[in-house]
């Protein structure tokens, strides 16, 4: 049943995966590349863009969503979802299997998303080892999240959170700040097929085999993400 769901929604991998000497002395971990993303963007925006930008993550942070989120302990929320292919996808199914891994990813526009699909799809094969199927949610249509597959060469299909009704009930969505809402009001329409000024955390969760998650990672800060390696030990040890 593994085997026929991972063949079902994920393609082999279209990036070439380096070998473990190559990975250990050539390819930068996932923090170190959306650190030197930051630092580029830094350099080149705007003083007071950084400042609207730092603002808008404050007003997030301030909201409090990071605790009132679903944390470490609580039962998941289970849902049925599409991905592009048309299949369709409950995820207790999944994780009545084994360990699921929830990714959120908030557009194909949103150069940090990219950066962690990319990652992600390099520690595909690592994860499937250790046991849990990857899961990737997005508010994106389908048809965009296709198109954002195909330009970052990836193959992980992402399933449609419509509306970010999943996001909701884990309650990761967080309406975007007036300081920073004006700079969105003509992507987020076109890409999510609706007027809400609403994105999700980029979060990450791991749940078990009982539906109770192990991992969370929640960070109002939209250049952090969680960190395969880290997400690869919380597969582990959900499984033990």
């Amino acid at each position: 049943m593994f085997q026929a769901l991972t063949r079902s929604f994920f393609l082999t991998s279209l990036l070439a995966i380096p070998t473990m000497a190559q990975e250990t002395s050539t390819t930068p971990t996932l923090s170190e590349q959306l650190a030197e993303k930051a630092a580029g963007f830094a350099k080149q925006a705007p003083a007071d863009r950084l400042a609207t930008f730092a603002k808008g993550i404050s007003r997030v942070r301030d909201s409090g969503i990071e605790k009132s989120a679903k944390q470490v302990g609580d039962d998941a929320v289970d849902g049925t979802l599409q991905g592009w292919t048309g299949n369709s996808v409950t995820l207790s199914k999944l994780w009545s299997e084994g360990p699921v891994v929830l990714m959120w990813y908030r557009g194909g526009w949103c150069p940090y998303c990219n950066l962690q699909l990319r990652a992600m799809q390099q520690s595909l094969d690592k994860i499937e080892d250790a046991g849990a199927k990857l899961i990737v949610l997005t508010p994106e249509l389908p048809e965009r999240a296709k198109e954002t597959a195909e330009a970052s060469g990836i193959s992980i299909v992402a399933l449609h959170d419509k509306d970010l009704a999943l996001a909701k009930l884990y309650g990761i969505v967080f309406e975007l700040p007036d300081v920073i809402a004006p700079m969105y009001q003509s992507r987020l329409p076109k890409y999510n097929g609706n007027d809400a000024m609403e994105l999700p955390l980029s979060a990450t969760y791991v749940i078990n085999s009982s539906g109770k998650i192990t991992y969370a990672f929640l960070d109002a800060d939209y250049k952090k993400r969680a960190e395969p390696s880290d997400v690869i030990a919380a597969v582990k040890a959900a499984v033990k």
